[in-house]
């Protein structure tokens, strides 16, 4: 692992927002200007670490130049081989100094004002804080072309958080969106037990939270869709269920859990 950044010198770290990162091409140029941009807008009290994740484009390098005056509130971290996006965000929250973190897909789907309106959620007293597409207020930004594929990722989306119900100690409707946050307190308590490297890591997050009888607030998005680039295909939902079925045998066997927890905190 190398990493790329120091703590700010000055103030406090409220937030740490972690951009899970995969092979991202010349779209990387495009996010940075507009978490520049954030940055700049919001002052200190923002970090901002991007986890390579076994990259091999080029990106590292590339973020290494784009983020250099920006060292204090930036951190480039990179390992190789590639692990999957679950494995990505374990290692970034696991890094982060704030307290609240928030981690979103690096395409920026979920636009500043959604990261802003999940931070206010977290930072008002809830443990943890996940975007939610199925929202009454949430609303889909979208060039008519991609009207039938949108439609597809929802039913795919919706027979997954089913699935993931049925099997899983879960109650919501959207576990798969990829913007969520939780507190400093949450964090210490349910990453230790996290496992999943996979695309499952959000329902494995979920079954943790409610497993340590964390609040979980779910808060609405606008979400767009620039190109009908999909990670759902049949192979990958075949390997989602397959561990979503691992995520239920491993916290169905650790009763340990219990005895690890906080006191006051319910099983």
């Amino acid at each position: 692992m190398h990493a790329r950044g120091t703590q700010r010198g000055q103030g406090e770290t409220r937030f740490s927002l972690i951009f899970p990162t995969y092979n991202p091409g010349p779209a990387l140029a495009k996010t940075w200007l507009e978490i520049r941009s954030f940055l700049d807008q919001t002052g200190s009290g923002w970090e901002v670490i991007f986890v390579c994740d076994g990259c091999t484009d080029g990106s590292p390098e590339l973020l290494d130049q784009l983020t250099e005056e920006y060292c204090h509130t930036v951190r480039v971290l990179r390992y190789s081989p590639n692990r999957g996006k679950g494995y990505a965000v374990r290692y970034g929250l696991a890094a982060s100094r704030g307290r609240w973190a928030i981690f979103t897909d690096v395409d920026l789907a979920y636009r500043f004002a959604d990261i802003v309106r999940l931070a206010e959620v977290l930072e008002a007293g809830a443990d943890v804080a996940i975007a939610s597409r199925v929202h009454p207020d949430s609303r889909l930004i979208l060039p008519p072309a991609l009207q039938a594929y949108a439609y597809r990722r929802h039913l795919q989306s919706l027979a997954f958080s089913w699935l993931a119900r049925r099997l899983l100690p879960v109650t919501q409707r959207d576990t798969q969106a990829g913007l969520k946050g939780l507190s400093a307190h949450a964090l210490r308590l349910v990453l230790p037990h996290l496992r999943c490297d996979g695309f499952g890591f959000d329902c494995e997050l979920l079954t943790g939270c409610i497993r340590f009888g964390l609040t979980i607030d779910e808060v609405p998005v606008w979400v767009r869709y620039d190109d009908a680039k999909s990670t759902t295909g049949l192979q990958t939902t075949g390997a989602m269920i397959r561990e979503l079925l691992k995520i239920r045998r491993f916290w169905k066997n650790a009763p340990e859990i219990a005895l690890e927890m906080e006191p006051g905190i319910a099983a």
